[in-house]
């Protein structure tokens, strides 16, 4: 496909997995320049030597306004202009009961993974006005988070929620400039920030734990990700926004009362 001909990208958190698999995608249908955003400055720029002259490299820390606006001037400066942005940066914080959580792991996750993401589209919607040619936004939204209770995740989930309570207000707020705003919700993905494990035969163990719990019998995989981006960032998405999309193989539809005995569900007919 070639929905992105001449168009220029910025993928915030572009060196992590699902990032990478977005960068990846994007140059694949034809970007004309993909941005790699991330605070990692040797992973994003040994990710844009790979990729080659389409792929930018750049810095910076999503939470920082100057830093943002130093690194979106040099995207500019680079490629002329910003068409799209996949607001992804985020992290999952350290699990801890609602009473034993310190502020200062409240404060991090929230200041990274709400702050980091206003930060980041506030200034890029500013660029696209100015450029009056629309855009569309994708931001990492709820998660399955948003339709399940995570145990001690009390600002990993706060944080997810307010993002799809962001991108609705966002999306009627730019509707006007032809800006179009949309979140997207993963389920397990099999990352490294999806699955945490110690090693690697606890990864491979987590991941088949995860695979026989999920509707369609399969962990989505950071490709299955970007290609939900890619398509709410192209044209064959022009009449939504201020949506959010599942993608999760149907986790949340599983419950333990719809399989209380089972080890895998759902049973195969």
């Amino acid at each position: 496909m070639t929905r992105f001909v001449d168009k220029i990208v910025v993928v915030t958190g572009g060196a992590g997995a699902i990032g990478q698999a977005s960068v990846r995608r994007f140059l694949d249908e034809g970007a004309k320049g993909v941005a790699i955003l991330d605070q990692n400055v040797d992973q994003a720029a040994a990710l844009a030597t790979e990729l080659g002259e389409r792929a930018f490299a750049v810095a910076a820390d999503v939470t920082d306004p100057a830093a943002v606006d130093k690194a979106l001037a040099a995207v500019v400066e680079r490629f002329g202009r910003i068409d799209v942005l996949f607001n992804n940066a985020g992290i999952s914080g350290t699990p801890a009961p609602i009473y034993d959580l310190p502020l200062e792991e409240w404060d991090r996750v929230i200041r990274i993974n709400l702050r980091g993401i206003f930060i980041v589209q506030q200034a890029v919607v500013r660029i696209m006005i100015a450029q009056k040619q629309g855009g569309a936004i994708v931001n990492m939204g709820s998660s399955m988070a948003g339709w399940d209770v995570l145990s001690g995740g009390s600002p990993y989930t706060s944080s997810k929620h307010a993002v799809v309570g962001l991108t609705k207000v966002a999306a009627l707020d730019c509707a006007g400039y032809g800006i179009r705003i949309n979140a997207i919700c993963p389920g397990v993905i099999q990352t490294r920030l999806g699955v945490p494990a110690a090693d690697e035969t606890g990864f491979e163990e987590s991941t088949k734990r995860f695979s026989d719990r999920i509707p369609l019998r399969r962990i989505g995989q950071p490709e299955d990700v970007a290609a939900t981006v890619a398509f709410l960032a192209s044209d064959d998405a022009r009449h939504i926004t201020g949506s959010e999309l599942l993608i999760d193989g149907g986790q949340t539809l599983m419950s333990w009362a719809n399989a209380p005995d089972a080890d895998a569900y759902p049973r195969y007919i």
